[in-house]
């Protein structure tokens, strides 16, 4: 009877185990997964290009919005432009100013909203603070800049973008 019992024990061992690595290596497989979804959706960065010849559509002009947050992380972080007016296919620099304010370094990302729903896939970025994290000594201020277009290709009826940017501190950065 013991043999019996020591043997359903060691298959349900077997059993538990085998279900931890799977969801051990599932957990693992949803960054990317994630990832990839967030990037067909279009909610978060936007694709980057190269320095490639773009034509700018002088016949019409969109305004975009430029919003900043923090979600839950003492920093103040602004846009120090409240909004462009721009042609699609011309070539933006806006910056940010972000200021830790916690008496601790803080290292945080920084993610790109859009709207409408369909607006960042018409952003263009070059370059952009969201492209890495941000590490800020305690009480340090900088200023950030995005170099950006709206391509040429958004729709005509697309006038106004709204473009935000929220600070997330990354985990394990708390010292």
């Amino acid at each position: 009877m013991d043999a019996a019992l020591a043997a359903r024990n060691r298959q349900t061992m077997t059993k538990l185990v085998v279900i931890a690595l799977g969801m051990l290596g599932f957990g693992f497989a949803m960054v990317p997964i994630y990832r990839q979804y967030c990037e067909a959706v279009g909610i978060t960065q936007s694709r980057v290009v190269g320095t490639a010849n773009t034509q700018v559509d002088a016949s019409r002009s969109v305004t975009v919005e430029l919003l900043a947050s923090s979600a839950g992380l003492a920093w103040r972080f602004e846009s120090l432009e409240r909004e462009v007016k721009l042609h699609p296919g011309e070539l933006v620099t806006v910056n940010y100013r972000v200021s830790n304010t916690l008496g601790r370094p803080v290292t945080a990302h920084a993610v790109m909203n859009a709207a409408p729903a369909n607006a960042a896939r018409y952003i263009e970025k070059q370059a952009c603070f969201c492209f890495s994290t941000q590490t800020l000594a305690a009480g340090e201020e900088r200023v950030m800049p995005v170099v950006f277009l709206v391509s040429p290709k958004a729709p005509k009826d697309m006038t106004t973008i709204s473009l935000s940017y929220t600070f997330f501190e990354q985990p394990g950065s708390a010292s």
